[in-house]
Order: C-alpha cells, then structure tokens, then sequence
C-alpha cells in the first residue's frame, strides 16, 4: 500500500470520526447509529497504520494487491450498513402501518 493511499485513508477516517461526534453533540445523530461509522473509521486507521498485517493477510486471502483489499473491506463495510438501515426501514414500516391502522379505528369510531 502506497504512503498517499495510507495518508488519504488516514484524513478520510478521522474526518468521518469527527463528523460523527460533531452531529452526536449537535443530536442530529443517535450514538447507536453512528457506532459502525466509528468502528469503520477505527479499521481504516488501523489498517492504515499496519499495513504489513494488511499486505500479509491480503496475500493469504489471495488478493493481487493490498489495496483491493481495502476496498473490499469498504465494500463489505458498506453493505453492512446498508443492510442494518433495510432492517430498521422495515421495522419503522411496520409502525406506520400499525399507526395508520389505528387513526383509521379511531376515525370509523368518532363518526359512529
């Protein structure tokens, strides 16, 4: 992995963590949400940092380059996220359809 790959991951990975505490502390953000963003940016740097550990796992697993591999931690991470967001779309789904459920019973009650 490059010196520019490793800095450019680094800046990314601590901008993408201070981001995140900036809009916990502005409550535009739940801590519970932005955990996987803090553990991504964690990896990023430590990654970054120990890129022999990065170089050797990537040659065991069978990669060309060290830094295919990072991108498919990225990817994997990505898809992670996007399949925790589906799972709470879903259950906020169903809570709306509840919720709609019940102000239509309760409108058919106040015309009877």
């Amino acid at each position: 992995m490059t010196l520019t790959l490793r800095v450019i991951l680094i800046i990314c990975s601590l901008m993408s963590f201070f981001l995140c505490i900036t809009k916990i502390k502005q409550s535009k953000l739940k801590i519970e949400n932005s955990v996987v963003w803090m553990i991504g940016s964690v990896i990023l740097i430590l990654m970054s940092i120990f890129y022999e550990r990065v170089e050797w796992i990537s040659i065991k697993l069978g990669f060309i380059a060290p830094v295919n591999f990072v991108f498919f931690v990225l990817i994997a991470f990505l898809l992670i996220e996007v399949f925790l967001n589906n799972i709470q779309i879903s259950i906020q789904n169903e809570k709306i359809k509840d919720l709609n459920h019940y102000i239509a019973l309760r409108e058919k009650e106040k015309k009877e």
